[in-house]
């Protein structure tokens, strides 16, 4: 078995790389990915220096040490540290929608959110928000939406009074060019 062993250095270090690779399955933490990746190093230092277990020892922890400095906090950050996944309902919150029918404080209303129709009371609870008007969700109440407006219900602007487009001296309207 020992000479075996002392023949074959490099699959006792493979198998090592692979029982720590495979405990990394369950622990996800990504500390033992870098011990492997340290044993596979030193799996190809011994193909290459059968001999000399203490340089494949070195080889090793020094490869392992660097991927856990270097390598996993990168790796940390980038999957774990990801945007916050929003399930359900949650998801809509913070989204604006258009009103599709007129929503009172006691419900009956709808409104349109990314595609999907959703009943829909207002925030206040005292307004009430005519369609066309655009509006925010601002919380989920079981499976309605409490929106608050964000907009108007009309999408052209009309003039104030006295801002028409007439001459100011007679306070008509001009006739458009011909």
């Amino acid at each position: 078995m020992m000479d075996w062993l002392r023949d074959n250095v490099w699959a006792a270090w493979l198998t090592l790389a692979a029982v720590l690779g495979l405990a990394e399955l369950a622990s996800l933490d990504f500390t033992l990915l870098m011990l492997a990746a340290g044993a596979v190093t030193a799996g190809a230092v011994s193909a290459v220096f059968p001999g000399l277990l203490w340089l494949q020892i070195v080889v090793g922890l020094l490869t392992a040490g660097a991927m856990l400095a270097a390598i996993r906090p990168l790796l940390v950050r980038k999957l774990h540290h990801g945007g916050e996944l929003k399930t359900g309902s949650a998801h809509v919150i913070g989204r604006t929608g258009v009103v599709i029918k007129e929503i009172h404080p006691d419900g009956g209303g709808s409104v349109k959110l990314n595609g999907e129709l959703w009943t829909a009371r207002p925030y206040d609870e005292v307004s009430t928000i005519p369609p066309g008007t655009r509006v925010e969700v601002m919380s989920i109440d079981g499976a309605t939406a409490v929106v608050y407006p964000i907009g108007d219900p009309f999408s052209h602007h009309q003039p104030e009074l006295g801002q028409g487009s007439g001459s100011p001296e007679t306070g008509k309207d001009s006739e458009p060019p011909k």
